[in-house]
């Protein structure tokens, strides 16, 4: 299929505009570069587009050219902190902009849609694991936006019968392509691996962990770890299985919880450095434990992660890290 990866120069996009080209695809990125990184493209040999989603015309005409049969979409914002600080940007960029998205795509005749939507969508859930039908309580204007876009995913597709779509909602995404050409650059970084290995390598003085006196074994906060490459697999076959009419919610993780302090010490294990931890009060709004029940993604697609223990994850982001000391930025 001829694929639009919305966000294709970001983390999970361009790993899937990777793995798209593995899989016999043909990957067009599509980007404005606000938080990608053109490098991508040259790296994976795709032709790309760097245009703005809001720019109705240029994603209209993408979407003709390249004969685009489906869109993923990444290219949302996703700094839960931001949101709250920033609402409308959060407002317009993921939620505004997926509209127009879709419009440009009933003009072109393009049916299928798989989006990047966020287990930040249940909030903090009365029991974990977490499955589809959990009640939906996000707590952040982030999780919000990717709850409101579901909900416009299933008004678009009752009234148009031809079209179909998948809801994917991930839990940590982590780790790195296994042969180190693409890895995670984010500016600024808050995801865990990354920072742990940041401060393995001397990029920051310390790792701060915010709090200890959670109800967990350890006491710090349990997440559930998904590797990039997993993820990216997991929208290859919502793509290929997706029916019109039949639309899909996902949960996509491990089905199993590590915490803030088995990642550090799995960390210090790969790299074989110390990490220097600083321990810091709790931060507002952090669950304290997280993780899927993906037995749905299982049943439907056919998927489950491949990667289950936090060592092999690490390791992956490690060799990108060592290789690229400074991102994508040389």
């Amino acid at each position: 299929m001829n694929v639009l990866v919305a966000g294709g120069a970001g983390y999970i996009g361009s790993h899937t505009a990777k793995r798209l080209k593995e899989a016999g695809h043909s990957a067009v990125i599509y980007d404005n570069l606000s938080r990608g990184h053109r490098a991508v493209a040259d790296i994976l040999k795709v032709p790309a587009v760097w245009a703005d989603l809001d720019d109705r015309a240029a994603l209209a005409q993408a979407l003709r050219r390249h004969a685009i049969d489906t869109v993923m979409h990444f290219a949302a914002y996703a700094y839960v902190g931001e949101s709250v600080e920033k609402p409308l940007l959060y407002y317009h960029n993921n939620v505004a902009t997926t509209v127009t998205v879709l419009a440009a795509m009933a003009q072109a005749g393009v049916e299928k849609f798989v989006f990047s939507s966020t287990c930040a969508i249940f909030g903090s859930p009365d029991r974990i694991p977490i499955n589809e039908d959990a009640a939906k309580g996000p707590v952040s204007p982030y999780g919000r936006s990717k709850l409101m876009v579901e909900q416009i995913l299933a008004d678009h597709q009752a009234a148009r019968p031809a079209f179909g779509f998948a809801a994917l909602r991930y839990f940590n995404a982590s780790g790195c392509a296994a042969d180190g050409t693409l890895g995670e650059d984010h500016e600024p970084e808050t995801h865990l691996i990354p920072r742990v290995l940041m401060a393995a390598t001397g990029r920051i003085d310390k790792l701060t962990v915010f709090g200890t006196d959670y109800p967990t074994p350890d006491g710090t906060n349990v997440r559930d770890y998904v590797h990039v490459d997993d993820l990216a697999d997991a929208h290859i076959l919502a793509m290929e299985k997706m029916r019109p009419g039949e639309p899909m919610y996902l949960n996509l993780g491990t089905g199993r919880g590590f915490s803030v302090k088995e990642i550090i010490a799995a960390a210090q294990r790969v790299t074989g450095r110390p990490i220097r931890v600083e321990y810091g009060p709790r931060r507002a709004g952090d669950a304290v434990a997280l993780y899927a029940d993906p037995s749905r993604a299982r049943a439907v697609l056919g998927w489950q992660a491949k990667h289950t223990d936090p060592e092999s994850i690490i390791r992956s982001a490690w060799t990108w890290f060592v290789k690229n000391p400074k991102g994508y930025r040389k």
